[in-house]
């Protein structure tokens, strides 16, 4: 699985470089609008572990409000990218989430986690290593498939599955990729979020209308955004780790 999901990701790094953020509405419109509003609106002084940084959209956001920032991912191609896209402004490290991460107990004040976790099979282990790395009081932030858009969507016979499945993408750059991905009920979510932090706040996203009528939103508001004011697509979780 861990070796599927690389070569799927090395695969589209060149997408997610010069295309996601501007051609994926998903992105821009509806996942990262509302994780921006869990976030801290001054980072100043804020250590940041990036898990998951893809082509490093988040990266750059967080640099840019201050945190100092090290970004992590799976794939070799996406660390490449996410490098040049901030620069020696941040660490940028391949880092597999399901194994010993190499920083030292409490170097973070923040860990943001964007639409990562549904490649990971047991969360066990990668939640482990979150809370042993967050400062005490420090906040995780992940966001992941929504558990009913995938039952849905795949037309799957057990909403309780802990499952595995997988779709083809069709991207610009790198033509069909099968991305293949795990869907868990939403308790499970909750309780393995909650067996290592203390639940903020779950947020089932809505798209944002702050960009409905720009020109190269338009589209994509047009298909979706009545379709995901009724149903949710992502889920998002802040939590915080004990004092």
């Amino acid at each position: 699985m861990k070796e599927k999901v690389m070569q799927a990701y090395e695969k589209l790094a060149g997408d997610y470089e010069r295309h996601v953020d501007k051609q994926s509405g998903h992105n821009a419109y509806y996942e990262r609008p509302a994780m921006i509003e869990l976030l801290p609106g001054d980072m100043s002084q804020m250590t940041v572990l990036d898990a998951g940084c893809a082509a490093g959209w988040y990266t750059e956001h967080m640099l840019q409000q201050g945190a100092r920032v090290t970004a992590i991912d799976l794939s070799p191609a996406m660390v490449e990218a996410c490098k040049r896209r901030v620069g020696d402004q941040a660490t940028v490290l391949t880092c597999d989430l399901t194994e010993a991460l190499p920083f030292e107990f409490e170097t973070f004040d923040l860990i943001v986690s964007s639409l990562t976790l549904h490649y990971i099979d047991d969360w066990a282990p990668t939640f482990r290593e979150f809370e042993r790395v967050l400062k005490p009081g420090g906040t995780l932030i992940f966001s992941v498939h929504h558990p009913f858009m995938d039952f849905q969507h795949f037309n799957r016979p057990d909403y309780f599955a802990h499952e595995l499945l997988s779709e083809v993408w069709n991207k610009q750059e790198s033509g069909p990729v099968e991305v293949t991905f795990y869907r868990r009920p939403m308790q499970e979510i909750i309780n393995a979020t909650s067996s290592r932090f203390g639940i903020k706040q779950i947020v089932e996203p809505q798209p944002s209308p702050v960009y409905k009528d720009h020109p190269e939103a338009r589209e994509w508001y047009g298909k979706w955004y009545d379709r995901l004011m009724a149903n949710p697509h992502f889920l998002i979780v802040k939590a915080e780790k004990s004092s």
